[in-house]
């Protein structure tokens, strides 16, 4: 299953670097080449990415992932949810940290 986490971090990745290929997307993220290519093509099947040959490549397995309309609204959306939830976390950590920090000091 591909979680909005990966969907999040995949299409951020795409966005940044279009040309990527599989094997360095799927170092980037740590996650396995055949798990890159699943995601992949489970954005293409949705439609938020499409995938093209590059036309002057001499590596002709080389394709060039372009975020889709859809594609682009659903980064802004994940985006957003993603934010929320680190930002839940974050505030959580700060209150574990003045606990610990309150149990130090007595």
């Amino acid at each position: 299953m591909l979680t909005d986490e990966y969907r999040y971090k995949i299409l951020k990745e795409l966005q940044q670097d279009p040309d990527i290929s599989q094997r360095e997307l799927a170092k980037r993220l740590d996650i396995s080449l055949g798990k890159a290519n699943f995601c992949l093509k489970a954005l293409i099947e949705k439609g938020l990415i499409k995938a093209e040959n590059f036309k002057n490549s001499i590596n002709k397995m080389g394709y060039l992932y372009l975020l889709t309309p859809k594609g682009i609204e659903e980064k802004v959306s994940l985006t957003q949810r993603f934010l929320q939830r680190k930002l839940k976390e974050h505030e959580a950590l700060e209150k574990e940290i003045e606990q610990l920090r309150q149990e130090v000091k007595t």
